[in-house]
Parts: structure tokens; sequence; C-alpha cells
């Protein structure tokens, strides 16, 4: 069998923060999804010491792939290596490493280095591999640099929280409503539309349209990552103007005969836009009251109907 060809590619940018405080966006995976603009969800499945085995689900090149990574932390070293243990096609192998180079006790040169195979060798692999690791690399350093400068901010442009609802049904009723989402304008009073394709089983790509309380309408883009019975992680792609980031979860917990169902938003406020959208005056801390109103108000009809329907299932 002959030896498939190794691409080399190698991105770099100067952060305007301490490498330690760089290191820390980098090392931390499960807010990546928060963090960098491809990456849809993130999990750690094993730590052990400075290894861990992890998964993504990104966006490459439009699409949603996904893989499990080996990554070797060293925060003396100032490096972060990784090396898929599976791959996605046309992804053979990949893996390289983060290098984080101080400049100065406030600043910081970052080097992402990665290293490809292609299957087959397919000259349309490579060019597929190669434009995919130039745009998501591009893209996680501009954002790397965001998240360091914004480091101080975070805090108070964070919204996160969760509601909850008990529901005695069927949990695979309650999967269902939430899962069906092409339902949504049917069942839902404040979606208007909802486009949605599932071209891989559990991958979830939707355009909706929905109705604020004062009539306006706002369209967003998601990518839903679904755990049949279980959960669905998401990630907007396409945000409303008040927000930089947008990632959630709908979770399923069976207990008692009855299911826990909770929605989970955690939010990034655009602070140079709040008062465009708010009007003059308007604060961060209204922006915040404003979302968490908002999306939980939203996610509060959806745990409801979701009731309602799985409810019903049982009593027919």
């Amino acid at each position: 069998m002959s030896q498939l060809a190794t691409h080399h590619d190698e991105h770099a940018i100067t952060v305007p923060a301490p490498a330690g405080a760089v290191y820390d966006v980098i090392a931390d995976v499960t807010r990546w999804p928060f963090t960098f603009t491809p990456t849809v969800h993130a999990e750690r499945l094993e730590q052990t010491g400075d290894e861990e085995l992890i998964r993504l689900w990104a966006l490459a090149n439009d699409e949603v792939k996904t893989w499990t990574s080996r990554r070797v932390l060293d925060r003396a070293g100032h490096r972060v290596r990784f090396r898929q243990e599976v791959s996605q096609p046309p992804v053979a192998a990949m893996g390289g490493e983060w290098v984080l180079e101080p400049v100065s006790e406030r600043e910081t040169r970052v080097l992402l280095k990665h290293d490809f195979q292609a299957v087959g060798d397919d000259p349309a692999g490579v060019d597929w591999i190669r434009k995919a690791v130039d745009r998501n690399s591009l893209a996680e350093l501009d954002r790397l640099k965001h998240a360091a400068e914004a480091a101080g901010d975070l805090a108070e442009l964070t919204v996160s929280f969760e509601d909850a609802i008990r529901i005695d049904g069927g949990i695979d009723d309650v999967y269902e409503f939430l899962y069906a989402a092409t339902e949504w304008p049917r069942r839902l009073p404040h979606v208007a539309r909802l486009d949605l394709a599932e071209d891989v089983p559990g991958i979830q790509v939707m355009e909706m349209d929905t109705t604020a309380a004062d009539g306006s309408v706002h369209t967003t883009r998601s990518v839903r990552v679904c755990f049949p019975n279980s959960r669905i992680v998401y990630k907007q792609t396409e945000v409303p103007a008040l927000m930089s980031a947008h990632v959630g979860e709908w979770s399923l917990r069976a207990e008692g005969g009855a299911v826990t169902a909770a929605s989970r938003h955690t939010v990034m406020i655009k602070r140079d836009a709040v008062t465009a959208v708010l009007g003059e005056g308007a604060t961060v801390r209204k922006a915040r009251d404003f979302v968490r109103q908002a999306l939980g108000g939203n996610s509060m009809t959806t745990l409801e109907h979701a009731k309602a329907f799985a409810e019903s299932r049982g009593r027919g």
C-alpha cells in the first residue's frame, strides 16, 4: 500500500494578551462553540492528566463535520498538540499544534500548525481540506484575538440561564416534539417560518423566522446536533443584532415516571449594538434582561407545548 502524502499548513496572529490568558481560551474546549465561529459543539470524552480525548462538530466549507481528537496540553510550554483519532472523509489523517510565543507580558504570537492527509491522495480532497483548514484557522485566530481582548468584559457580556418543566409523559414523545422542528410553525405561536435540512442523520441545519412580542420578525440560522431521547445541542450561525454568539441545549431526563425537560442558553451581548437595538441610553444590563426575557419566554412556550403534546399522547 502506498504512503499517503502529508501536507502542511500554518497560520499566525499576534494577540494583545498574555500567553497564559490566550492558553486558557485554547485549552478549554467546552467553550469553543461559544468562542470559535466554526465550532458547533464540543465534548470532552476523557481526561487523564494533561491528555484528553475530545469530539468536535464544526463547519468546514459550510458542511458540518465531526471528528475525535487526542490533545496534549502543555501549559508550561505554551503548547496544545492535537491528533485526530477518528476522521471524516475527505480527511484521512490530521494533526497539529497551537504554539504560543510570548512577545511581551501583554502580547503573544500564536501559531496554528496543521498536517493532513487526504483519502486516496485525491487532489480534489487535498484542495477541499486545505481550503477548510485555511478558512477555519483564520476564523479561529480572529475569534481567539477577540476573546483574549474581551476577557475582562466576559462576565458582564455573557448571559447564561436555564429553564425547566416537568412533563407527565414519555421521553420519546417529548424528544419527538423538539426534534421535529419542521412542525414548529404549526405547533408554536412564535415560529412564523422554519426551513430544515438533515442530510446527515442527527445533524440539522435550519433557518427560522421568530415573531417577537412587538410583532417584529427575526431570522436566525442554526446547526443542531441531536442525541435521541436525551438532548439536542445547537449553535446559531446567524444571530440577532444584539448578540455576537448564542449556543443552547434542550435536555431531557426521565425520573419517577415523568420527564424533566430543560432549555439552556448562553449568549454573548454585542456591546456596540445595545443602543442601536434597544434605544438611546440602554445599558448592557438592560440588554441582558431583554435577552433573558425574550429567549426564556420562547423556550418556555416551546416546553409548555411539548408538555401538552407528550401528555396528550400519554392519555391517548
